[in-house]
């Protein structure tokens, strides 16, 4: 697996944008600790697969329903959001909302 070279700068960017987790008010620390170790593990996963790379068919088909499952959620949440912020729906259209790309 190929190491992540990161300049000091870079990482105290990322470093100052991370709220940490026992800092939301909301109580979604075990949501944000598992979107983080979903993003991780998956973006390990991204950088490691090569461009034709072998998976069995029962993999795909778990990447394909965890895609699923995030859309739905990301969908419902930010529509709950823009709806209980009372900006009305607009011109925002979820159909649209690509993730992952």
């Amino acid at each position: 697996m190929a190491n992540i070279v990161l300049s000091e700068e870079q990482l105290q960017r990322i470093i100052n944008k991370l709220k940490p987790i026992n800092e939301d008010a909301d109580g979604n620390k075990m949501a944000k600790q598992q979107l983080f170790t979903i993003a991780t593990l998956a973006y390990k996963m991204w950088e490691s697969l090569e461009e034709n790379g072998d998976m069995d068919d029962w993999m795909e088909s778990k990447i394909a329903q965890a895609e699923q499952s995030i859309t739905s959620v990301v969908k419902a949440y930010f529509y709950d959001e823009f709806v209980e912020g009372d900006k009305g729906m607009g011109k925002l259209n979820f159909d649209d909302l690509v993730i992952g790309q």
